[in-house]
């Protein structure tokens, strides 16, 4: 079995038997490149998936899990008959997934047309009572040239008080216009503002998403090019994650991804630190101004915390493990280069024996320490 593959199917720590015989014994599919590579756009499918209304990212997730598990123990007619199903499955996801995007863009641009629109109706407002002001004084203009003391009064009288009611109404017609423009400003900054913590948030833990970590990984390395100061990044992945979906339910997997979370913020807990949800169950934290050594000391203390902790929900007491990754930001170092030593550096510690850290070597050496 190629090198990526094996890899692929020890990070996906699925139950791989069909049969109850079979799942005391330790089972590897033997996986074509096509099928690996199916399995891979699923589970990359799988760790970016968002609430969609009629698909909870519970249950399209247990689909995809249930397809992938069939997908590697079927052939012939019947792995056509999956494929069948998984094509309509994600043809449907898909339709409902961009009508979903499509109706939250539109309900964003009615918010904005209104308040266009409501600012168009007070601009024309203004511009036809500036019109009839004209007029007024248009009239009174005509009373001084017509040389008639009689009339200048009564046309005097008249724009006074036609000047005041309109400076009354026009004061009025300003306030409500400014208290619904403020209104207005309120709900686009509010709607905004949820957006951009929507884009940048994990739906189900609350912590930073992927897109939220991308972004921040460029920022520290431009702080790092600034100021030298060390930036340590960690990649945490709970060790058979799979195993507690299959044995307890998504719903029991959901709690100990939340769980994860509010483990991983409590202990990695000052201002600066940055945790994130990278996508099932492997998560990222950032910390600025720790080396290596002094992230490795903070990761032992929360691994030992998460070894100990019963995190219980309901009738069921749960414990699990991490497997951790670590690796300082080097000189000069790209993006993708940092998380791929901190990738290899997680891999390692899956590798031999879960439940504890592996610290990379820095760019150009390939073992980890």
């Amino acid at each position: 079995m190629k090198q990526w593959v094996r890899k692929l199917v020890d990070q996906l720590d699925m139950d791989w038997s069909s049969n109850s015989a079979a799942k005391n014994a330790e089972v590897t599919p033997q996986l074509s490149d096509d099928r690996a590579t199916l399995l891979f756009i699923l589970d990359v499918y799988n760790k970016n998936l968002f609430e969609v209304q009629n698909h909870s990212v519970r249950k399209v997730r247990a689909k995809l899990d249930t397809f992938a598990k069939e997908l590697m123990n079927s052939d012939g007619e019947e792995l056509e008959k999956i494929l069948f199903r998984l094509r309509q499955f994600i043809s449907s996801y898909r339709i409902d997934e961009v009508t979903y995007v499509q109706n939250t863009f539109d309900d964003f641009k009615r918010i904005i047309w209104d308040f266009a629109d409501n600012l168009s109706e007070e601009v024309t407002a203004e511009s036809s009572s500036e019109g009839a002001v004209n007029d007024s004084l248009e009239q009174l203009r005509e009373a001084v040239e017509s040389n008639s003391i009689e009339e200048l009064r009564a046309k005097s009288r008249e724009f006074i008080d036609f000047y005041l009611r309109h400076q009354t109404a026009s004061n009025e017609r300003r306030s409500k216009r400014m208290e619904t423009v403020k209104k207005n400003l309120s709900t686009v900054k509010k709607q905004l503002m949820e957006a951009n913590r929507s884009m940048r948030s994990d739906h189900l833990t609350g912590a930073h998403n992927r897109r939220s970590f991308d972004e921040q990984v460029k920022r520290y390395i431009q702080l790092n090019q600034l100021d030298h100061d060390p930036v340590t990044m960690l990649l945490f992945d709970i060790d058979f994650f799979k195993k507690i979906n299959d044995a307890y339910g998504h719903d029991i997997g959901d709690f100990v991804l939340q769980e994860c979370v509010r483990t991983l913020q409590e202990s990695f807990s000052r201002e600066v630190d940055f945790v994130a949800r990278l996508g099932g169950e492997e998560f990222a934290v950032i910390l600025p101004g720790c080396d290596a050594t002094v992230a490795a000391k903070m990761a032992e203390e929360c691994m030992a915390r998460i070894r100990k902790e019963v995190f219980v929900h309901g009738n069921l007491e749960i414990r699990f493990t991490v497997s951790l990754g670590i690796a300082q930001l080097a000189n000069n170092e790209s993006p993708d280069s940092w998380y791929k030593r901190s990738d290899e550096a997680l891999y390692n510690s899956k590798q031999t024996g879960r439940n504890k850290y592996t610290i990379a070597n820095p760019p150009g050496i390939k073992s980890v320490a």
